[in-house]
């Protein structure tokens, strides 16, 4: 909505209020002014006892002082809008117009992504993070709990500030009179980050100002040095960009860096890298570090080392990092990683442990993802184990999302190993001949760039088993390139999760159930976070092994991984289960869900179809039978039963819906 009378609250710098373009008289109390930037920033409804625990917890009746500052903030801005201050029960927010906050506009266009703003939005967004800290000034010694949150805010804007001068600085000219001062204030902002570095030195060297960049990289050199960080890989930065451009030599005022850098060795294949900071834990009376929060990181850290479908920092320097009181957005720059997870715990008066967990993008500052977990402590194991599991395949499953989506908008031509096996994911997961056919051409580019890269080898298995189970091709010839794909992948890597779940799904196309199963399981074993594995063992025994362990699994799948591609897979299994078991109002159920999903395939209407008229829904069922007619005409029970290995009594129930719904 429009802002009336031209309402501006500015938390950058000096905590202001303008209306008019005239300055307001804030309140004196430092509470009052605390609670309105807060409830600014945070943009929704906060409940009333966060309220109190951020800024009243000493106080005998912290209620009471929150109505009195909430008086105050009516009084405050009430010539702008009587009703900002909005309070409905337990909870209270501000509505303020759009774009009267100026942290909050910041937060907004930084969430577009720093890559997609043009320079003179970018020129703008660095001016308004240059007024200063968040909230300068405006400290509360005696509220721990609002010191956390304020330290954590400004790291973040100091963190989006970097990211603002990094993208501006790669989009001026060489030869702009902009481009130093502006790389100064990248540096200024973010000290310790090595591109920074790099890039200065490169346009010094490029502009033969070769004294000034000795000066820099002994300064640099000093800093680095000072705070325990090794500053090698600027050094060699600087002489790589001397011999690109310089003419002549001048003698170095610094000793030459050692050879070897504490720095994280790149994956040769280009895949995504990630740090995981240790656990802030936030329970009044706790320490930040350590315990609970320690071993958490640990176990997440573990997990997805794992998974093997990035590439993790090791713990060891991540809890090094945090000893030094690193931030995440600092450490994720001091490493080069392209992602860094981060989070909090905080356990609760009424024993539950809740858990709050970020993914950023490190160079652009982006959030990708942040979500809220929580759990009784009843059994403190089982519920950290829970969490874990949780958080682990998100994390994985919006890294690969990111990745996806980032390769999906690359020239085709210039995709390395990394790239080229996410574009073939983006077409995967469709679910159609020609994407499959395409999957298969990025899944073949990635073997051949880098042949020791497991997982793309299991990409390409699963477009051969795609064709069998599809009938798009040659079975036979489809199942002999599935198992030999497969089988690639897991001598390129034997102890990736995918390359037992590819050769368990070949081997299921073989009538080899045992030995798929044996391979699933080893899958698992590797990861126990691989929802694709726990999916896959529910698949085979849904067909002829035990109906209860295959609802279990797609149980533990879904949970797992609730929004995955093969969710209608997922379902379509339990359902299938389900039918096995007599309990066909659920397999209904479930198997309407699978196929409401937007990428499910003919085969999941077609378990649609056979639920809904053993569940006695004859109208829906031949519902579904006009859907599957209109996607593919001349589809019947026997295609069905081609493409799955039932046993009898499945038989004999899928050839008795038919008859229901043509009946």
């Amino acid at each position: 909505m429009p802002a009336p009378e031209g309402l501006a609250l500015r938390l950058l710098g000096p905590l202001e209020l303008r209306v008019a373009g005239v300055p307001v008289q804030l309140p004196p109390s430092r509470k009052v002014r605390a609670l309105l930037a807060y409830l600014a920033l945070a943009g929704r409804p906060v409940s009333r006892s966060h309220l109190c625990e951020l800024l009243w917890d000493l106080p005998s009746d912290p209620r009471g002082e929150l109505r009195w500052a909430l008086s105050k903030l009516r009084a405050l801005l009430e010539r702008s809008d009587p009703a900002a201050v909005v309070t409905s029960g337990e909870t209270v927010a501000l509505q303020l117009p759009d774009g009267c906050v100026d942290a909050v506009a910041v937060t907004a266009a930084l969430q577009q992504g720093v890559a997609t703003l043009p320079g003179e939005r970018l020129h703008a967004l660095a001016q308004r993070l240059a007024a200063g800290d968040l909230l300068e000034g405006l400290d509360l010694p005696r509220s721990p709990v609002f010191t956390g949150w304020l330290v954590a805010e400004r790291r973040r804007f100091r963190s989006a500030h970097a990211s603002v001068l990094e993208q501006w600085a790669r989009l001026l000219p060489a030869d702009s009179e902009q481009l130093l001062p502006t790389l100064e204030r990248w540096l200024a902002a973010a000290p310790f980050d090595r591109q920074a570095h790099e890039r200065m030195l490169q346009v010094l060297a490029a502009r033969g100002r070769l004294r000034e960049g000795e000066e820099h990289l002994a300064a640099a050199a000093r800093q680095h040095e000072a705070e325990g960080r090794d500053w090698a890989p600027i050094g060699h930065a600087w002489r790589a960009a001397k011999a690109q451009h310089a003419a002549g030599a001048v003698q170095a005022i610094v000793p030459a860096p050692l050879p070897e850098a504490d720095v994280a060795p790149w994956p040769a294949d280009g895949r995504a890298s990630l740090a995981v900071m240790p656990f802030v834990d936030r329970t009044p009376g706790a320490a930040l570090r350590g315990g609970v929060g320690d071993g958490m990181a640990h176990d997440i850290i573990t997990r997805l080392a794992k998974l093997r479908s990035m590439f993790v920092i090791a713990e060891g320097t991540m809890f090094a990092l945090s000893e030094r009181r690193v931030a995440s957005e600092e450490a994720g720059r001091h490493l080069a990683v392209d992602y860094v997870a981060s989070g909090s715990l905080r356990r609760t008066p009424d024993a539950r442990l809740q858990v709050s967990v970020q993914l950023a993008q490190t160079r652009s500052g982006k959030i990708v993802w942040a979500d809220e977990f929580s759990g009784r402590l009843d059994d403190t194991f089982a519920v950290l184990d829970d969490i874990g599991n949780r958080i682990v395949t998100a994390i994985a499953q919006q890294v690969e999302v990111a990745e996806r989506n980032r390769a999906v908008l690359k020239n085709p031509n210039s995709l390395n190993a990394w790239e080229a096996h996410h574009r073939g994911l983006w077409h995967m997961v469709r679910f159609n001949r020609d994407d499959n056919e395409q999957a298969r051409q990025f899944f073949q580019t990635a073997v051949r760039l880098d042949p020791t890269f497991a997982r793309p080898h299991a990409g390409l298995s699963f477009t051969h088993w795609q064709d069998a189970f599809q009938g798009w091709r040659d079975p036979r010839s489809a199942t002999e390139q599935a198992y030999r794909a497969a089988a690639e992948g897991l001598m390129a890597d034997e102890s990736d999760p995918s390359s037992h779940w590819s050769l368990g799904r070949a081997m299921w196309l073989q009538d080899r159930p045992e030995d798929a199963l044996r391979e699933l399981q080893s899958a698992v074993e590797l990861s126990p976070n691989f929802a694709l594995g726990h999916y896959t063992i529910a698949f085979v025994h849904a067909q002829t092994g035990d109906a209860e362990i295959a609802v279990a699994e797609a149980d533990h799948a879904r949970a797992l991984s609730p929004m995955d591609p093969l969710l209608f897979g997922m379902l379509a299994s339990r359902a299938l289960a389900l039918v096995r078991l007599g309990r066909y109002e659920e397999a209904a159920d479930s198997a309407v869900r699978a196929a409401a999903r937007p990428n499910a395939h003919v085969h999941i209407q077609a378990i649609a179809q056979l639920c809904l008229a053993l569940a006695g829904k004859t109208a829906a069922a031949k519902e579904m039978a006009i859907a599957i007619r209109r996607a593919q005409p001349n589809y019947g029970v026997g295609d069905l039963l081609k493409a799955f290995k039932v046993g009898p009594e499945l038989q004999a129930l899928t050839h008795k819906a038919a008859r229901i719904v043509q009946g």
